[in-house]
């Protein structure tokens, strides 16, 4: 169990928190919120001993181990394989399971072809992804997870889910997405205003008690100013009056007594609201017949057709690397197709959140020159008070562009697109940056726009929320799918996740086996989690046990020692026989030990395998 007791951090005037105190109990699967900037990833790095906090204290047990999502690559390797099994605690029986290492690597998008290359040669994200996997694959009594989804595409993160949701251990976990942490979590802790608060349930929950939390301290505070108000007057009035002089002490004493409250200070958010440029049109951009490959021995896409017309939402989907970016630049005017075409209307005004868009700001710019540029008619104050909205309020706004964050970065080019007049938005994960509350705000915005979006997300809420239709990147084809997500996953489903279920039972699967076999495998779940936990308890009341013996040993062969120095006969055969018998129930139960051990290994490798 991790306790955290007392703990402050701060950086010169900006407090993050102060006095902090939590536990994460056994089994616990935590997740952390709190707004950009607040201290959730700091946490982190004073839990890993990375930083040092201010004040307070991190309480760690002999033997318990944290694995973490670190942000350095480095492999040591000659195999992607070799590298994640790596990572694999040391098995007793001096067994393989390198099987669990292709497991992991495979829920988390890796090919067959990948794992025996270099992962020196992995792009960025897989190299990420690789450091995923060695974590997930550590045995640690505690995972620290900094947003693992970043580099993950959707279908990765449904694995990940489901991992997540089988993990017996302790999880502390960071993500922008809410839809996913609520669905792994089982308890949620918020830094908010410099303090921690932790409850059992989800994100609503934890945010509901805050908003009530602030509700009562504000109506409390009036009526608190009300009461002081009428005290001052009171004494104010009769303080020359002998016959009231003992009613204004009382007054002015319970004055004193009285703890002032202040009003809350204000926590910004961000504020979305596009500038929409009119679209007397019906439709805003024709795709026909679109092929594109950078190899032409592998197209990313072939014969897609697509007409946008205003308010449509359509979600790109599908696996990392198979060309959902790609569209994106296709239909923004970025790459010229190898065949068909796309015909933009007279009237469409595009604006493009794109991976690669940040690296295209201006580094001797500052903050609000880059938006002014996106729109030159803006006033100075339309200028500031947009880039105020996007948390540039102030001087932040003539910070320049070189020395903000990949993050502060990501916030100028949305300001740009929200400075610009637009009727088609293009987005490319655009949320990756932003934290729960701004996802939030990023979704109501997006339906409230009277244009069009394409958008690219791996967060599922935001797919279920707005998309009416979808291209669908997977199984080496792309295809338009005239409905929402959850229509999708009922009616067609991922092709990876059919392939997860056993080949003999995968064939020919309608959406209600397919229903079946989602049910099946929570069943498998729940019933290696019952069977697991029990050989888990029963290790754990030994350890236990052992313990308590070799205490009292050690209290009785001091006592032995005293006894001998006393010629004590009767006391040293009494304390011999006792601890005689202490000696072989230890040895009994590391032999009984051991036997639950292997039985335990050996149960969550077959249960392993039943589920991969």
């Amino acid at each position: 169990m991790l306790t955290v007791t007392g703990l402050s951090k701060a950086y010169g005037k900006q407090t993050l928190f102060e006095g902090v105190s939590f536990q994460v109990g056994p089994g616990e699967r935590v997740g952390l919120v709190g707004r950009n900037g607040h201290g959730k990833s700091t946490l982190f790095r004073i839990l890993t001993r990375e930083e040092a906090p201010d004040e307070g204290t991190v309480t760690i047990p002999a033997g318990y181990r944290i694995g973490h999502l670190s942000q350095h690559l480095h492999f040591r390797h000659l195999t992607t394989l070799e590298e994640a099994a790596s990572a694999l605690p040391r098995s007793e029986d001096g067994s393989d399971e390198t099987y669990q290492a292709k497991a992991i690597l495979a829920g988390l998008g890796f090919g067959e072809a990948d794992l025996s290359g270099n992962p020196n040669d992995l792009s960025g994200g897989f190299q990420v992804r690789l450091n995923l996997a060695r974590v997930l694959l550590s045995g640690s009594s505690l995972l620290l997870l900094d947003e693992p989804t970043n580099y993950l595409d959707v279908v990765s993160i449904r694995w990940l889910r489901r991992f997540l949701r089988a993990w017996e251990s302790e999880l502390l976990l960071i993500t922008h997405d809410r839809g996913f942490m609520d669905s792994v979590t089982t308890h949620t802790m918020a830094i908010h205003r410099c303090r921690v608060r932790k409850l059992p349930g989800g994100t609503g929950k934890i945010y509901e008690q805050i908003l009530q939390e602030e509700e009562v301290h504000e109506q409390t505070r009036v009526n608190d100013d009300r009461r002081r108000k009428e005290a001052e007057a009171f004494i104010t009035r009769f303080r020359a009056q002998a016959t009231k002089a003992r009613a204004v002490q009382s007054r002015i004493k319970a004055l004193a007594r009285h703890e002032r409250l202040e009003k809350l200070g204000e926590v910004k958010d961000l504020g979305f609201s596009f500038t929409e440029a009119p679209f007397p049109g019906r439709w805003m951009l024709e795709v026909s017949g679109l092929a594109f490959g950078y190899d032409p021995r592998r197209p990313l896409i072939e014969g897609l057709s697509l007409a946008v017309g205003r308010r449509d939402r359509i979600a790109v989907v599908g696996p990392n690397g198979r060309g959902k970016t790609t569209l994106l630049r296709l239909l923004a005017g970025e790459l010229a197709p190898v065949s068909g075409s796309v015909t933009p209307s007279a009237n469409l005004r595009i604006g493009y959140f794109g991976q690669t868009n940040v690296e295209r700001l201006r580094p001797e710019l500052s903050v609000d020159e880059e938006v002014r540029q996106a729109n030159p008619s803006l006033t100075r104050t339309q200028v500031r008070t947009l880039c105020g909205a996007m948390m540039f309020g102030g001087d932040a706004a003539e910070k320049r562009i070189s020395v903000l964050s990949g993050g502060e970065r990501s916030r100028v080019l949305l300001a740009r697109i929200l400075a610009a007049p637009v009727n088609l938005l293009l987005l490319d994960e655009p949320t990756n940056h932003l934290d729960q509350e701004s996802v939030d705000a990023f979704i109501d915005a997006l339906d409230g726009f009277d244009g069009a979006v394409i958008l690219v997300t791996h967060v599922e809420r935001a797919l279920s929320a707005l998309a009416t239709r979808l291209v669908v990147f997977d199984g080496g084809k792309v295809v338009v799918f005239p409905g929402g997500y959850a229509d999708f996953l009922e009616q067609v489903g991922w092709q990876a996740e059919a392939q997860e279920e056993p080949p003999a039972r995968a064939a020919g699967k309608s959406p209600a086996s397919r229903r079946d076999a989602r049910r099946q495998r929570a069943e498998i779940v729940a019933r290696r989690s019952k069977e697991l936990g029990r050989l888990r308890g029963a290790i754990d009341a030994m350890e236990a046990e052992i313990v308590e013996l070799e205490d009292r040993l050690a209290r009785d062969e001091a006592a032995i020692i005293e006894a001998s120095v006393k010629n004590d006969g009767a006391a040293i055969r009494a304390l011999s026989t006792a601890a005689s018998a202490a000696r072989g129930r230890v040895e009994r139960l590391f032999d009984e030990m051991a036997a639950l051990g292997k039985e335990l290994q050996e149960k969550k490798r077959a249960y392993d395998e039943e589920l991969v």
